[in-house]
């Protein structure tokens, strides 16, 4: 134990944590202060699909990995998440889950399965035909 500028007794490490706003971990220590996921700044949608590669090398005693990366791969061993269901699942912000999965990205663990954009996208009125034509059968 220890006392603090109170006077109070402590237990070691308690300083970082508050009982009404939990951690106080700051986003960029989780990050090592970095803003961006990667060397080459892939950006990753809301909406992407993270899988964990299940030949990923050394998920489960990675020395490199930090808790947040951990508790990132734990959220995606039962099921494909989106990048949104992972930052909400994991209680960190949309902006550190990016940049974590970045490293998971390039270390092997995960893969990322980007959405189809809007161009490539079957035509409504294709769509409305198919449907029409089920209807009818």
């Amino acid at each position: 134990m220890t006392e603090d500028t109170t006077g109070t007794l402590r237990e070691p490490g308690s300083q970082w944590y508050d009982n009404e706003a939990g951690p106080l971990v700051r986003p960029y220590a989780m990050t090592g202060g970095r803003t961006k996921p990667g060397p080459t700044g892939v950006r990753f949608d809301l909406i992407a699909l993270v899988t964990l590669d299940p030949g990923a090398p050394g998920t489960d005693d990675d020395t490199a990995l930090g808790p947040e990366h951990r508790t990132l791969i734990d959220l995606c061993r039962t099921e494909t998440q989106s990048v949104a269901e992972l930052a909400a699942d994991a209680d960190l912000p949309v902006g550190v889950v990016r940049v974590l999965l970045g490293d998971l990205v390039e270390l092997g663990c995960v893969t990322v399965s980007r959405p189809v954009p809007p161009a490539q996208l079957p035509d409504e009125r294709i769509l409305r035909e198919v449907i029409e034509g089920l209807r009818a059968l």
